[in-house]
Parts: structure tokens; sequence; C-alpha cells
């Protein structure tokens, strides 16, 4: 596996001071609004990426 993913910025306030928080696993704290917050991965989507073609103008 590889290392932890890091969140560029903070969801609440979007300051890029980040750390990571003693809570856990994805646990990050923002330590300009003083909040803390947790990322988790759900999964893959069964239907992946749908393409659409949508028939526009030729290149």
């Amino acid at each position: 596996m590889s290392e932890r993913a890091a969140p560029f910025y903070c969801p609440y306030c979007g300051d890029e001071d980040l750390r990571p928080n003693e809570e856990g696993h994805g646990a990050w704290e923002c330590a300009a609004c003083n909040r803390a917050f947790q990322l988790k991965f759900l999964g893959l989507l069964a239907r992946g990426v749908q393409r659409v073609d949508n028939g526009g103008d030729p290149i």
C-alpha cells in the first residue's frame, strides 16, 4: 500500500496549514481554523467511467 494521501487544503476554511491528527488513519487538523476532520475512501463505483459522445463538431 502506498503512503497516505494528504489533502491539499482544509475543507472548512481553505487554508493549507494541515497536519496529521493523532485520532487515526485519515485524520487531519487545520492550524488556521483549529478544526479536525477525517478523510475516508469509500471504494470504486461499479459503473466505472462512462464516455459521453454527443456528436459534437469534428476537430
